[in-house]
């Protein structure tokens, strides 16, 4: 019977040992934790965290942090490669009535002055025109062409060309 009492004793102070050790090592662990990390967990128990994004929220922000579009050498229609994400922006404007935003058109420093201005207001209205069939509203987009007047990149090579060929999405 005293062998039973002290296994039982033994056992408990075992189990005991086991709870309060784990007890300390959590303790560590948030001790080592990041004060950023402890201070979210902390409001996180005050107030229901955020829904996680799923995939297609994370990929549409993604798309709206892309806002210039670049255009080979004396083409006015953007890339096969920008629609999914002109369309993303297309469908953010339709989502956001209140939002406006411009189309700066460019293009590089080759051909006239005015050939240029032109080629800015044709590369720009082809993305407004993109984005007004995926479901922006024309009254939220202003477009402007600078032509050759606001290079990106300085230079007389195809780098620098390559930049100054673009449509910029700006939020007016």
């Amino acid at each position: 019977m005293q062998s039973k009492q002290i296994i039982k004793t033994g056992m408990l102070v075992i189990a005991l040992s086991a709870l309060v050790a784990c007890k300390s090592s959590s303790d560590v662990e948030e001790a080592a934790a990041p004060a950023s990390s402890s201070s979210s967990s902390a409001s996180s128990s005050a107030a229901p965290s955020a829904p996680a994004l799923s995939q297609e929220e994370i990929r549409a922000q993604n798309a709206l942090r892309q806002t210039v579009f670049y255009f080979d050498f004396d083409i006015a229609e953007f890339k096969a490669e920008d629609r999914n994400t002109l369309t993303y922006h297309a469908r953010d404007l339709a989502a956001n009535p209140n939002k406006r935003i411009r189309l700066e058109g460019h293009a590089d420093e080759r051909g006239t002055r005015e050939y240029n201005l032109a080629l800015g207001e044709r590369r720009a209205n082809g993305i407004l025109n993109y984005m007004v069939v995926n479901g922006a509203s024309r009254s939220q987009i202003e477009v402007v062409s600078y032509g050759e007047e606001r290079p990106a990149q300085t230079g007389q090579n195809e780098q620098a060309y390559a930049r100054n060929r673009r449509v910029e999405v700006v939020a007016r």
